[in-house]
């Protein structure tokens, strides 16, 4: 999809970018800035000399210099001895100063952060379940953890036609079997029965690639650990919609009663026409 007219202004939304961003892509705009402002301040020490200790001529030298200045090492070898180094380094360590608290926040505010590692089945479902068509799709905690009163929403982007003849995409609520969980340990099978009620009521595998149907799916609850609000969103478009296929049963029993998870048919599917007792263990 391409986006015109909408005015980026990426100052405005750094902090939000910054969180976004993965660990190694954050820490290593952090060095890189540090780089650029030492290598800066090295650039002034250099032009207008004055460093004591310094070697004439040596461009690392400077940037040695600026870096004990901003890190506030001070080793005691060069020192500013003219007005005008004394005047760079009071400017570099208010900047350092400033610079050394912004990155000390961000990491923190970075690092403090809750996030769900919620996964989700990568197709949904269209079945026969308990007699009803229905819309089926898995989602698991990831985490050790458990989110309490985990709460889940389905909404379906369907196209359609006004009567003046435009092109709308309407949202549609999808009602589920169950909407949310006291504790969310491992993994939940959520489902939304297609009877008459819903949306969906009718489509077959070429209506749903014809009114462009999407589902938007949003979790949120309490991290039991870190007591903060976690949430995650994931999307299924038609070509993740499977009619008559279901999810192979990641539980089984075993020879002296006791179950196992497989979590390796987690993303599993086999055609409603296999008998289930000769889906493979």
């Amino acid at each position: 999809m391409w986006l015109i007219g909408d005015e980026r202004r990426p100052l405005r939304d750094a902090y939000h970018t910054f969180l976004r961003l993965p660990w190694f892509a954050s820490l290593g705009l952090i060095f890189l800035g540090l780089f650029v402002a030492n290598l800066l301040f090295a650039g002034l020490y250099f032009a207008i000399g004055g460093v004591e200790g310094a070697r004439a001529g040596s461009f690392f030298d400077a940037l040695s210099f600026s870096v004990q200045t901003m890190a506030t090492i001070g080793y005691g070898v060069m020192n500013p001895r003219t007005p005008a180094a004394q005047t760079v380094m009071m400017v570099e360590s208010l900047f350092g100063i400033v610079f050394t608290a912004l990155a000390t926040g961000l990491v923190f505010a970075k690092f403090a952060r809750a996030t769900g590692r919620v996964a989700f089945s990568e197709h949904a479902v269209i079945t026969m379940h308990d007699g009803a068509l229905t819309l089926m799709f898995r989602c698991g905690n990831q985490r050790s953890n458990i989110i309490v009163d985990a709460q889940l929403r389905v909404m379906a982007s369907i196209t359609t036609k006004t009567a003046e003849g435009d092109t709308f995409y309407k949202l549609h609520d999808l009602r589920l079997v169950r909407d949310h969980m006291t504790g969310m340990r491992r993994g939940w099978t959520v489902m939304h029965v297609i009877d008459e009620t819903s949306p969906l009521y009718g489509f077959d595998a070429m209506q749903l690639a014809e009114r462009e149907v999407e589902l938007e799916v949003s979790l949120i609850g309490l991290d039991d650990v870190t007591l903060q609000t976690v949430h995650t969103i994931h999307g299924y478009t038609d070509k993740q919609m499977l009619f008559g296929r279901r999810f192979v049963d990641t539980m089984r029993p075993l020879p002296n009663g006791d179950m196992v998870i497989d979590l390796t048919k987690f993303d599993a599917t086999v055609p409603d026409d296999m008998p289930r007792g000769s889906v493979p263990a």
